[in-house]
């Protein structure tokens, strides 16, 4: 798609905010007791509430350069960079099996790209969905000629005129390589943050109306640490790298920073986390949140063909749903994770979605 087919708001509408942007300069620090923000360029930002929205960088690996043909991808100006290297017959190499690496993987590869996917971890989505389904996701890939290879660990790169000609990796061999795309992950964008006197814990720490501990300074999205109500039977606090809880997050942090600001009560946030990636021809949706020691039941369809529902057992409570290719056994799931569900209760709402009861007449 082009760019103008992807704005989430158009600039007519942002003009229409009346926002003092202050563009090209970035934050660099947090003064809590002077309530300011100091940018790059030397000037200094006060304020009387403040929300906490910068989201995450990319991880890059140290043993791969950022030279000619290397990419990450978290910019428009990514996007394009990656997108001119894309043709028939491109040789990429995806570093990291998560959802942004399998993505573009699959993009890549329906341009007609020769894709291989190198992952450390035993499986792909380990972190996400758990090795089981992982695996089964990855079988999605394999389908359509993605080349997805797991616990092997990249070394280095290989170079010729100044591009990357091959990644090298630990067992001593090479894959050849066009063009490679780094996706193993982000890390909360709060350097700037130090010395502020907030609490950095992967992420900035919150309570549950999304406030950082000083009254007026709240946070949403890849950088927000805190306790979801839903899911402290799963962990304590979480943090989540989706577009849709950014966006719920955002409007309640600036809601309770408004209902702060007047002295009204505050509302809590509390949430089932969702995700969905479309990958070739398969959808791939999640609710809720994995855990390692989940027990994951097929509750619809077969994995080895490509169409299947599971969900995610921790302590006999319904703790996730994933389905690929299913949206019928998932979305009318959601409100069972949002309310302590067994295992058995769980089990029979499947099989009512599986064999609905005839309309009456």
């Amino acid at each position: 798609m082009d760019a103008d087919r992807i704005m989430l708001r158009r600039p007519e509408m942002l003009e229409e905010l009346h926002i003092d942007w202050r563009l090209g300069s970035a934050a660099v620090s947090l003064d809590t007791a002077a309530r300011t923000v100091s940018l790059a360029d030397g000037s200094a930002v006060p304020w009387d509430g403040i929300i906490l929205a910068t989201g995450g960088t990319v991880r890059t690996l140290p043993t791969v350069p950022m030279t000619g043909g290397v990419h990450v991808l978290r910019s428009r100006d990514d996007a394009d960079a990656l997108r001119a290297e894309l043709r028939p017959g491109t040789r990429l190499v995806v570093v990291g099996a998560g959802f942004i690496g399998l993505e573009a993987a699959a993009t890549a590869a329906q341009l007609g790209a020769h894709v291989t996917v190198l992952e450390g971890a035993p499986a792909p989505l380990i972190r996400g969905l758990g090795a089981q389904m992982g695996a089964a996701v990855a079988a999605v890939h394999a389908r359509n000629g993605v080349d997805v290879r797991c616990g092997v660990s990249v070394t280095g790169i290989e170079q010729r005129d100044g591009r990357v000609s091959a990644v090298t990796l630990g067992d001593g061999t090479s894959v050849a390589a066009d063009a490679v795309l780094v996706g193993i992950g982000v890390t909360p964008a709060t350097k700037w943050l130090e010395g502020s006197g907030l609490t950095l814990r992967d992420g900035v720490v919150c309570d549950a109306n999304l406030c950082a501990g000083v009254p007026g300074v709240y946070a949403a999205g890849d950088l927000l640490r805190w306790p979801n109500a839903m899911f402290s039977h799963v962990e304590p606090d979480m943090r989540v790298e989706h577009w849709t809880n950014a966006a719920e997050q955002g409007a309640i942090a600036a809601q309770n920073l408004l209902a702060w600001s007047r002295g009204e009560p505050q509302t809590p946030y509390s949430a089932v986390p969702f995700f969905w990636s479309d990958q070739f021809d398969a959808r791939i949706q999640f609710l809720g949140r994995s855990h390692p020691d989940a027990v994951v039941t097929v509750v619809a369809g077969d994995p080895s063909e490509g169409r299947f529902a599971a969900m995610y057992v921790l302590h006999d409570r319904l703790i996730a749903v994933l389905g690929v290719t299913m949206p019928k056994m998932v979305m009318p799931s959601r409100a069972l994770l949002s309310v302590p569900t067994t295992r058995e209760q769980a089990l029979a709402h499947f099989e009512r979605l599986k064999n609905p009861p005839a309309p009456a007449g």
